[in-house]
């Protein structure tokens, strides 16, 4: 039987370095230009070599990054199998991560996947979502940005305030009232309490957000046309039904959990979105539960909790759970809070998990019996 041909690489913007080795054999350093031409004349190479090992199979990995999953596509085109890796999920020592090259780092997922290939260890994948799962989280990804843009420029807007020794006039309510932004406007006439070189700065954080609030009514209304498309419309008026979920987090939870056929069950769901409690078992010592492990997408979290705290105030049931868990941990409401997103996790995967069986798409037999 032919030998696996393995491929760690380090990739970057520009290049691509490669450790390439043959079952236990002594690895091989190549390197590659990261642009059409290099990865044609990269996946070429590695064909040829897999030929003349009388048809050997290529078993390829490198780290997630910024690249996104081009490459990844590229290669399963060419028929070879492709592992891309958490790099958080990947354990380097301190010597490690203070003596790091390019080479080493490859080297280094050469070996994970050695240990994969000849010895069964895990290796620590990500789930490649498919292209169009990738393109519709462009979307939904913009609307959070911009969400995230308009929470600075009011944070920028409230530290410019107290610089100038500056308060908020009782009488104009909580938050971004309209009140509060006439008086805002107001500070920029020359007969305000706010200095020239305030008014200069105030003005233009008050421009920018009228430019970034513009940009969010036009990006919502691109998220409620991809919620209405056949890909998501039943799926994500379902979701929509639960009280304090709205298009925005059921289409941020489908767009960033993708195939919901991945997970078997609800502890698969916690763990994935970081909302599962970590471990700190040592010796003798019991199993000591702490915080959340924060591991996952912390944009689906970022959603939840938003839903969360709406659904408190209006489900009464939600309400009762939040109550009981506050009474059990009142100094720390706050694991009240993520037992509550947790269950709105689950609440969501089956909800979608049902919706996606009725539909007759995705699910293997075994896992329709599972879900319904």
């Amino acid at each position: 039987m032919a030998e696996c041909i393995m491929v760690g690489c380090d990739l970057h913007d520009k290049t691509m370095l490669l450790k390439i080795a043959e079952g236990r054999g002594r690895a091989l350093k190549r390197s590659y230009d990261n642009n059409p031409s290099g990865r044609k004349a990269m996946i070429a190479a590695l064909r040829k070599r897999a030929s003349e090992a009388c048809g050997a199979k290529i078993v390829f990995v490198y780290e997630a990054s910024c690249q996104g999953f081009g490459l990844h596509d590229e290669l399963t085109e060419a028929y070879i199998k492709c592992y891309v890796l958490a790099p958080t999920k990947i354990a380097k020592s301190v010597k490690q991560r203070r003596d790091k090259t390019d080479e080493k780092d490859a080297q280094r997922l050469l070996e994970l996947l050695r240990g994969h290939v000849l010895a069964g260890n895990e290796l620590p994948t990500v789930w490649v979502p498919d292209p169009q799962t990738r393109d519709d989280r462009e979307v939904v990804r913009a609307r959070l940005d911009a969400t995230e843009k308009l929470t600075c420029l009011k944070a920028q807007v409230k530290s410019l305030l107290k610089r100038n020794g500056l308060k908020k006039p009782s009488g104009l309510g909580k938050g971004w009232t309209g009140k509060y932004r006439r008086w805002l406007r107001e500070l920029l006439g020359k007969d305000s309490a706010l200095s020239p070189g305030g008014r200069v700065g105030l003005g233009t954080l008050l421009r920018q957000m009228e430019t970034v609030e513009q940009e969010i009514r036009v990006l919502d209304k691109e998220v409620m046309s991809l919620s209405n498309t056949e890909r998501y419309t039943k799926l994500a008026g379902a979701m929509t039904q639960e009280k304090g979920v709205g298009v925005l987090t059921a289409m941020v939870f489908l767009t960033e959990m993708g195939d919901l056929s991945r997970f078997s069950n609800r502890r698969q769901i916690g763990a994935y979105l970081g909302l599962a409690p970590s471990s700190g078992e040592s010796g003798e010592n019991n199993d000591r539960k702490g915080h959340i492990t924060h591991h996952g997408n912390a944009r689906v979290r970022k959603a939840l909790c938003q839903a969360t705290w709406s659904r408190v105030r209006s489900d009464a049931g939600e309400n009762d759970v939040y109550k009981r868990i506050v009474r059990k941990n009142p100094k720390h409401k706050k694991i009240a809070v993520v037992a509550v997103m947790r269950r709105l996790a689950v609440r969501l995967w089956h909800i979608g998990c049902n919706v996606e069986v009725r539909a007759g798409s995705m699910f293997s037999q075994k896992k329709r019996a599972a879900v319904v």
